[in-house]
């Protein structure tokens, strides 16, 4: 039966196919107002700007460039050292509050992508919000302070931005507590650095919105979350290309709604699959929500979904039940000239890119709650994304709270985006350090596992990648071992010998499953490996890897001596019965000190691109 063509109201904007990812790529509006560029600045190290007031919306004397953080030369500021406080101060005027839509009568939100560490906001010098967390976004509605100014005079924002180089309570990842970066952590980034943004909103709007959904019952589910308990008629509608797939509407009065959408054709079970989200064929459907009340318009939003499970059975990670084998690269997610913010939203999708063309089929962002554009990518292009948390490095109970409170915003604002496939709260026992002989830190990493299980069932979680590993949905192992033969006598075993292994000490000598857990059949992945060094330029004495190559020959027989052997033991390639169910390649990119990259720090290629795919995709090696 053909379907109703989305009627042109609906289609004004499809989150699925922007022509640059937007901020919040899945609730989409169909105007706001990016505020980004060129701000007044001070770095505060006596810590006296609160006493002196410069909220007050005064002058500051220094200029940067948002939201690139200030150790980077893209902001213009480029002072790497310890700067524990800085302030940002920007004017708003009239023009710019009407090119983001606003009139009388609605309300004006702020949006903040990311504030390292704790964030206090004025408007017109008053306060108008907090928030703690460098890694997550937030919102404050600013509406109240806008008449608080001069007559005639712009609105000023300031930002005042706390980030202790020293307090390593706080999830820090990979950013360096020492003056200068050393071994594997890189320069601090401290305040803005993800997009600052303004919208007009009615009275009445959508503030959250999160998709799920049932391949069995082909049904889509979203969770709206509305500004206020008033009497609202909510209509959600669902399509693919221009053919509507699914509408329901409701009439709530709570601020929160669950409404389940049937898809038309999801229920035959010989097409179901036409529309469903997986690598080679990543079909996003575009989504629309609109609230009325009284019949009088108050919201209409765009966002996107994807359809598709994951699970872990008999050993395989299943994408819409199938078998899929991970072939992973390992990214810092860090550019020279802006440090851990992207320097555009072009570079966050040739990010994507590179990593497809490379032959990866997944990436795991390391130590990092990647700028949500780049899942917007990793959703468009079929790229699978391992979605990490950023670690701290002490055990306390201010590191407890942090990272809790950290990590839940992180799996909420993210937990939508199909590429999403499994989620890393914690790696190497980082904040945990003796998680194998203490009680509260094994309990704490169990919480971990636990927690996000109750925020998102629908995904696998990885406990502790790498080494002693608790209650989780994979065993996975880090074994930067340099020797190929060594190598495969490690992996490419029978299965059974395998899951014998992962009973005992890994490469690292730790233990890899902590006493007391069971294995019920969970897949086993090396999840990190490789790190082949080669350098060359300046600083590449002072450079380091896990081995080193000698140049370009020498590099491609490295990596494939040590690829090979991990492909070896990998299910299905080349017609095994491999026991890994995947693995996850050390690294992207070369990033400062660590030359251990596929690519360059500029992204450039080491080998030629179809050469490194081969190796990658295991299709060709190179002899050893």
């Amino acid at each position: 039966m053909p379907q109703k063509t989305v009627d042109s109201g609906t289609a004004e904007i499809r989150a699925s196919q922007l022509d640059e990812a937007r901020p919040r790529p899945q609730l989409v509006r169909s105007s706001f107002l990016g505020i980004d560029g060129e701000w007044g600045f001070a770095h505060d190290d006596s810590d006296s700007g609160l006493a002196e007031g410069w909220f007050d919306g005064r002058p500051l004397p220094r200029t940067i460039i948002v939201p690139f953080p200030p150790e980077s030369s893209a902001s213009g500021v480029g002072e790497t050292g310890y700067h524990p406080v800085v302030w940002y101060q920007r004017e708003i005027g009239e023009a710019e509050l009407a090119a983001a839509g606003h009139a009388d009568g609605q309300r004006l939100l702020l949006h903040f992508g990311a504030v390292d560490y704790r964030a206090r906001i004025w408007l017109n010098g008053q306060v108008v919000g907090e928030h703690t967390g460098g890694h997550t976004p937030f919102v404050l509605d600013v509406t109240d302070a806008l008449g608080a100014r001069a007559e005639g005079q712009d609105h000023v924002l300031v930002v005042r931005a706390e980030d202790d180089p020293h307090d390593v309570s706080q999830p820090r990842g990979k950013q360096d507590w020492n003056a200068e970066p050393h071994a594997i952590w890189y320069h601090r980034t401290t305040g803005i650095w993800q997009p600052v943004w303004l919208e007009s909103v009615s009275p009445q709007y959508v503030s959250g919105l999160w998709w799920t959904n049932d391949l069995t019952a082909g049904t889509a589910t979203v969770e709206i979350e509305l500004s206020g308990r008033v009497e609202t008629d909510v209509r959600v509608v669902i399509a693919h290309e221009d053919e509507t797939l699914g509408s329901v509407r409701a009439v709530v009065k709570d601020r929160r709604v669950v409404l389940t959408v049937p898809l038309s054709g999801q229920d035959n079970g010989q097409g179901y699959e036409r529309l469903l989200w997986r690598p080679q064929s990543p079909t996003l459907l575009d989504a629309w929500i609109h609230l009325e009340i009284a019949g009088v318009e108050q919201d209409v939003v765009a966002s996107y979904l994807g359809l598709r499970s994951v699970a872990c059975a008999d050993g395989a990670f299943l994408l819409n039940d199938r078998p899929v084998v991970l072939r992973s690269v390992l990214s810092q997610g860090y550019w020279p000239e802006s440090h851990l913010a992207a320097p555009s939203a072009d570079a966050l999708r040739r990010e994507a890119e590179l990593v497809l063309e490379l032959g990866f089929n997944a990436v795991r962002v390391h130590q990092k709650v990647e700028d949500d554009r780049f899942l917007y990518w990793a959703d468009r292009l079929g790229l699978l994304v391992w979605g990490e948390a950023a670690a701290a490095f002490a055990f306390d109970q201010r590191a407890v709270q942090r990272t809790l409170t950290e990590w839940t915003e992180s799996v909420i604002r993210d937990r939508s985006h199909p590429s999403i496939v499994t989620w890393v709260p914690i790696n190497e026992s980082w904040g945990v350090q003796h998680i194998a002989a203490r009680s509260d830190q094994r309990s704490f990493a169990e919480a971990m596992y636990h927690l996000t299980r109750a925020l998102d069932p629908s995904r696998p979680v990885i406990s502790n990648d790498g080494w002693e590993l608790g209650t989780s949905d994979l065993w996975t192992i880090h074994d930067y071992e340099s020797d190929g033969a060594v190598l495969t006598a490690r992996y490419d075993i029978p299965p059974a010998a395998l899951r014998e292994y992962i009973g005992g000490r890994g490469p690292a000598g730790r233990q890899i499953r902590l006493p007391g857990t069971n294995d019920r059949g969970e897949p086993i992945m090396v999840t990190e490996f490789g790190g082949v060094k080669w350098a060359t330029g300046s600083g590449s004495s002072q450079s380091w890897g896990y081995s080193e190559a000698d140049g370009p020959e020498d590099f491609a027989r490295r990596i494939s001596a040590i690829l090979g052997a991990v492909q070896a033991g990998t299910r299905g390639v080349r017609g095994r019965a491999g026991g890994l169910a995947g693995w996850c390649w050390t690294q992207l990119t070369d990033t400062l000190q660590e030359r251990n990259g596929l690519l360059t720090e500029d992204r450039e290629p080491k080998l030629p691109i179809a050469q490194l795919r081969s190796l990658i995709e295991g299709t060709t090696t190179t002899t050893t």
